[in-house]
């Protein structure tokens, strides 16, 4: 275990900064829930800058640990690194600076220095899904040796640009509730700040855009996870060209899964309370990737028939 965090520890060294610092910021915002007593949007007020804690924690920790595992250094994949470093501390910044105003940071134009706060994130996000992509190219140029490894890393990259397009929508012409000074809105349907789901806080009554925004995102974990799992249980059992049509496959799906819950939110609809034409839709995706990996594993090859061939 110690060897591990000490080779974490050379890993993108600003990234692993960025992963102490939102560590530390995730315990302090965690008191501030049970501190504070304000409540903005029917949340206590240290919700949002706990949930962004912990994601830009795991964000930065995943990247670092995918760009350690370039077989030599791409500076530009590096300097994208730091500049997603920097966009995240300004992001941090205004989030925790809005809470101890006791302002939203998200959508709020109710004066002009909420306005310029706003608009100062908007371009720090927009900066950090340029150097995420740029990441995602350099990553695709360069060969890891390990197949598996190399398939789920540029899987699970490409998924997280797709659940950042998927928090488009939330700040579109179509979702301005029609309240002075807010522009934007996460909800469809209904005002944010709702009922919620626990923890989550995703809407129970009408469409949640933050759902496919976070099933997106977290792509850049699963896959990995995923190519683990199946060396792990399953090495001795499939070849490595399985395994990558397998990590193919539930790629492929998962993708599928953030735009229809993405699809489902903009219908106005809860995430647990699907009509028959998102439970149809489901059915087909679970159907259809059900078949394809059954196919595959049909037609595997053991790993010891695959190098004597």
């Amino acid at each position: 275990m110690t060897t591990t965090l000490r080779r974490a520890a050379h890993w993108h060294r600003p990234l692993m900064v960025l992963v102490c610092v939102m560590a530390v910021c995730g315990v302090v915002s965690a008191v501030g829930i049970f501190a504070d007593s304000r409540v903005l949007t029917g949340v206590p007020i240290w919700v949002k800058p706990f949930k962004f804690s912990v994601s830009l924690a795991l964000y930065g920790a995943t990247l670092a640990w995918m760009l350690s595992l370039l077989p030599r250094r791409s500076r530009v994949a590096e300097w994208a690194g730091t500049v997603i470093v920097a966009m995240a501390a300004v992001e941090m910044v205004v989030i925790v600076g809005q809470v101890l105003r006791g302002t939203t940071s998200h959508y709020n134009e109710t004066t002009p220095l909420n306005a310029l706060l706003w608009k100062v994130m908007g371009i720090a996000i927009g900066m950090l899904f340029i150097s995420h992509f740029v990441i995602g190219i350099a990553v695709l140029r360069r060969p890891i040796a390990d197949r598996v490894a190399g398939y789920a890393v540029r899987l699970g990259l490409g998924l997280s640009l797709l659940g950042m397009l998927a928090a488009v929508p939330m700040v579109l012409p179509t979702q301005e509730p029609d309240i002075e000074g807010i522009a934007g809105a996460h909800s469809v349907g209904v005002p944010d700040g709702g009922p919620g789901l626990p923890l989550v806080g995703w809407s129970t009554t009408g469409g949640d855009l933050r759902i496919g925004h976070f099933v997106g995102l977290h792509g850049l974990q699963a896959l990995p996870i995923l190519a683990i799992l199946l060396s792990r249980f399953l090495g001795t059992r499939l070849d490595e060209r399985s395994q990558v049509r397998l990590l193919t496959v539930a790629g492929a799906a998962y993708g599928v899964l953030t735009v229809l819950v993405t699809w489902q939110a903009l219908r106005g609809q809860p995430l647990l309370r699907p009509d028959a034409l998102t439970l149809a839709a489901v059915a087909t995706l679970v159907v259809a990737t059900a078949t394809a990996a059954g196919v595959i594993v049909a037609r595997r090859r053991r790993p010891e028939l695959a190098l004597a061939a």
